[in-house]
């Protein structure tokens, strides 16, 4: 018993000391690590000590860059001075006796080539693919929005085989508007939508976007809603000056729900402006075709002999349902109507008139390029309430693509007295010739601007 007694002391008093020398270890491991730490702390500030245990990807990415590089100089040298050991040995071959060394000239030839070369082919091979690229600089975007389908939609686009486009580019970048940023939950919002189903009937949301800067706006997969009895458009010779049947416009999202209330005298229509165009049988009829009482109209006969047959394409820059662009095709000139559904289906309007409408707002550059349209018309939409300076660069850009010998037509902006003089600059600074121009009173304190002017030659 007391044998068993002392081994079983003996054991514990082992186990005891190897418990001990395995915690003394571990608390001179931590202590060696700590002070280590804390030496590291000591010379590094906060900022250093972060970078020190946590470098950032790109510090590696870089040494492994360069590694590799190293070692494709490497292989590459020692690849180049195999190949000329062979040529060696074929020279060598060719000199001496064949049959001699024609076993021994095979055996190497066979190693070089296939054991070593080949390896180190596909390692300088490998290696080169390792190497990372040179990356474009990533989309802000690509990551702002949530929306799936606008990210799908905003991120740059290949081209397959990695081909240089008809256009000169390797991809394509699809654009949307600066202020979509702003807009974030309304874009998300419009690009909410079953791919290859139906799209909401929102053009109003769309336009909202597009009106507060959000232009362009990103396209959609989805098929947009028609009338749904959409029937024939009038002939030519019909459609210009009639109404268009009820049934070819979708009046969801407007006041009025046929041309009938859009035509009459009702004080809300859901709109304002051009609250007459509609009624082309009376309001529309004698517009640019037959003297007013005040001289600010200009007629369209009167501006088109001043230059006979060089008028043939132009923009009509108003608020309106294509009146004038009608006008202007009695005399076989071509005008595209900018227009936007202010309360009314004005584009609708105009395209069940037979004409083009340019659905487009003033935030947006115009899709023409220098110096190629004859006239720009602009009256009713831009007036006193417009910035000077968005006034500025709108005004260059119609200088822009109107040809030498162009036509201005500004018909019947009004502002107030006190802003005349200011918003005259805008248009006097372009140094065109005047043709017409006139400064009427509309009232006691407004007045109303119209001018014909003429692009200058500028042949610099």
């Amino acid at each position: 018993m007391e044998i068993n007694c002392l081994r079983r002391c003996k054991c514990t008093r082992i186990f005891l000391w190897v418990q001990f020398v395995l915690g003394l270890l571990v608390v001179i491991v931590s202590s060696a690590s700590l002070v280590r730490f804390y030496t590291v702390g000591i010379l590094f500030n906060d900022d250093d000590l972060c970078r020190h245990f946590h470098r950032p990807k790109e510090v590696f990415s870089e040494e492994v860059s360069s590694r590799l590089r190293q070692i494709h100089l490497k292989v590459q040298n020692l690849h180049t001075k195999l190949e000329q050991a062979v040529k060696d040995m074929e020279s060598n071959a060719k000199s001496k006796d064949p049959n001699a060394l024609k076993a021994e000239y095979i055996e190497h030839r066979s190693f070089l080539e296939v054991d070593v070369m080949g390896d180190l082919e596909e390692i300088r091979l490998s290696t080169e693919q390792q190497q990372p690229k040179e990356q474009e600089p990533a989309d802000p975007l690509q990551d702002f929005f949530l929306s799936g389908e606008l990210k799908m939609y905003i991120r740059k686009k290949e081209n397959r085989l990695g081909k240089i486009n008809i256009l000169g580019t390797t991809g394509t970048y699809t654009s949307i508007g600066h202020a979509c940023v702003v807009m974030k939950k309304e874009v998300e919002q419009y690009m909410s939508y079953d791919i290859g189903g139906y799209c909401k009937d929102d053009w109003n949301l769309a336009q909202k976007l597009l009106l507060q800067g959000c232009d362009p706006l990103p396209r959609r997969r989805c098929l947009v809603r028609a009338p749904r009895q959409f029937q024939k458009p009038l002939p030519i010779n019909e459609s210009l000056w009639k109404i268009p049947d009820d049934r070819n416009v979708r009046w969801n999202n407007y006041q009025c729900k046929n041309f009938d209330c859009l035509t009459s005298n009702k004080p809300n229509k859901g709109f304002s402006k051009c609250s007459g165009c509609f009624n082309l049988a009376k309001n529309e009829a004698t517009k640019w075709v037959r003297n007013s009482s005040m001289n600010a109209d200009f007629l369209i006969a009167e501006v088109l002999r001043i230059k006979p047959g060089e008028v043939r394409i132009g923009l009509d820059f108003s608020v309106g349902t294509g009146t004038f662009a009608a006008r202007m095709r009695e005399h076989n000139v071509t005008i595209v109507s900018a227009a936007i559904n202010l309360g009314a289906p004005f584009n609708e309007m105009i395209a069940l008139r037979g004409l083009v409408p340019l659905y487009i707002t003033i935030n947006q550059r115009l899709p023409f390029f220098d110096n190629t349209l004859d006239l720009i018309h602009t009256g009713g939409l831009l007036d006193a309430w417009i910035d000077l300076q968005l006034l500025d660069f709108i005004i260059f850009d119609w200088d822009r693509v109107l040809r030498p010998g162009g036509f201005l037509w500004v018909d019947k902006f009004f502002c107030t007295r006190a802003d005349l003089d200011d918003y005259l600059y805008m248009f006097l600074q372009l140094r065109y010739k005047k043709h017409k121009w006139v400064v009427t009173p509309k009232n006691n304190k407004e007045v109303y601007f119209s001018a014909l002017l003429e692009k200058s030659p500028r042949p610099i």
